[in-house]
């Protein structure tokens, strides 16, 4: 995923997140199921306003469509009522004033977003959408971007087109070569693997003379999500999931140390934490490592990306490879108390201009036609992180 540089300058690290299919559709392709998407999501909205957002039951209607229940000894308005008076229409979108702005940032299909900052730039990077490999957009404010297009437009030899996701960007040490970690489909194994790739400019284009990945867990699935990572001593890792819920194994998040260009594999991975939370369903994802008093924290994404249930959980280590323990429960979920805020996930964390810490993330739009890029503060209450999630709602920038 994304590379921290601890005083928070220069460079910083979102991945997948990124779709995950298990019949091996796109992640960044979401129209084979968006149309089962669009009734259980919306369904899941009516449900949360109906209740409040408190999770109460509603009851099915015969058409499908939610109903919010109605107390047994209440008669119905329709019974003992006149019919009410017409309305206004819905309440209207407040508009941001000037030091405000409103969720998502990016309007647009982005998802998997990964943020790296250059002097007094931001550049963001997602897996790729409407036939691009990749995408990419540049912010001077992590509020207003400009769209930049496909920082890898050429694929490695050994990558078939077709399944790019979950880039992640970060400076090499010599201060000018940007290294890029990326997912696409090898075409030895048939599998999603881990590529490696350069350039002198942020924005690209970033290519790669490898003739194989540089991490592919073919025997499990393949390997997809990378987050890069760099320690306060300069110590370079590289993070990611191996896929295999792809292919009925279980899903393990992974490190590894690196060289330091990030080219190279050092020694062994790591096993760093697995599903085994029930929100978590059948997998997890995009792990994005962030180092906070001193202490490690493991944000990552679980259950099935094209869903209401996809959620970031983290977990909190003394060292950068563990062992872990995880928080109980998600730490950013389908909510409509600030939204619809709908599957949220793929995370990424930056410093905004002002010092502040935050989190870029992905959320399905409501019609669920494509996963938007919003940002909220990431704050801690002692050494638990929190975050209120919003979605067309101001909010003070950052």
């Amino acid at each position: 995923m994304k590379q921290h540089a601890m005083d928070g300058s220069l460079v910083e690290r979102t991945r997948p997140q990124a779709p995950r299919p298990k019949a091996q559709i796109p992640r960044h392709n979401a129209q084979a199921s968006r149309w089962r998407l669009v009734v259980g999501l919306w369904s899941l909205v009516f449900t949360l306003a109906a209740c409040g957002g408190d999770g109460a039951a509603v009851q099915p209607t015969a058409s499908g469509a939610a109903q919010a229940p109605t107390a047994a000894s209440e008669p119905t308005a329709a019974a003992t009522s006149p019919a009410a008076a017409p309305t206004a229409g819905p309440t209207p979108i407040p508009t941001p004033g000037p030091d405000e702005y409103a969720n998502p940032v990016i309007d647009q299909d982005f998802p998997d977003p990964d943020a790296l900052k250059v002097g007094d730039a931001y550049y963001a990077y997602a897996t790729g959408s409407g036939g691009t490999n990749l995408q990419s957009a540049r912010s001077s404010d992590l509020i207003d971007w400009q769209p930049l297009g496909d920082p890898m437009p050429a694929l490695p030899k050994w990558a078939n087109p077709g399944y790019t996701w979950a880039p992640d960007v970060s400076l090499a040490p010599d201060g000018k070569t940007f290294v890029m970690y990326f997912v696409a489909r090898d075409a030895a194994s048939d599998k999603q693997c881990i590529g490696a790739a350069t350039s002198e400019k942020p924005e690209g284009p970033f290519g790669s003379p490898a003739d194989k990945p540089i991490i592919c867990q073919a025997d499990i699935g393949g390997s997809i999500d990378p987050a890069s990572f760099v320690d306060e001593d300069g110590t370079r890792y590289v993070l990611w999931k191996n896929d295999g819920n792809c292919c009925g194994f279980p899903t393990y998040l992974y490190i590894q140390k690196t060289s330091p260009d990030g080219l190279a594999l050092e020694g062994e991975p790591t096993q760093l934490i697995k599903n085994d939370q029930a929100w978590e369903g059948s997998l997890i994802e995009a792990p994005t490592l962030w180092k906070q008093g001193g202490k490690y924290y493991l944000f990552y994404s679980a259950n099935s990306y094209a869903g209401a249930d996809y959620a970031v959980g983290y977990a909190t280590a003394g060292q950068a490879l563990g062992p872990y323990q995880k928080a109980a429960g998600p730490f950013l979920k389908t909510s409509s108390t600030r939204g619809p805020v709908l599957g949220p996930g793929g995370q990424d964390i930056t410093l905004a201009p002002d010092g502040k810490t935050v989190m870029l993330y992905h959320t399905w739009e409501p019609s669920v036609s494509y996963r938007s890029m919003s940002i909220d503060e990431l704050t801690w209450s002692g050494d638990t992180p929190e975050l209120q999630a919003a979605y067309r709602l101001p909010e003070p920038k950052p």
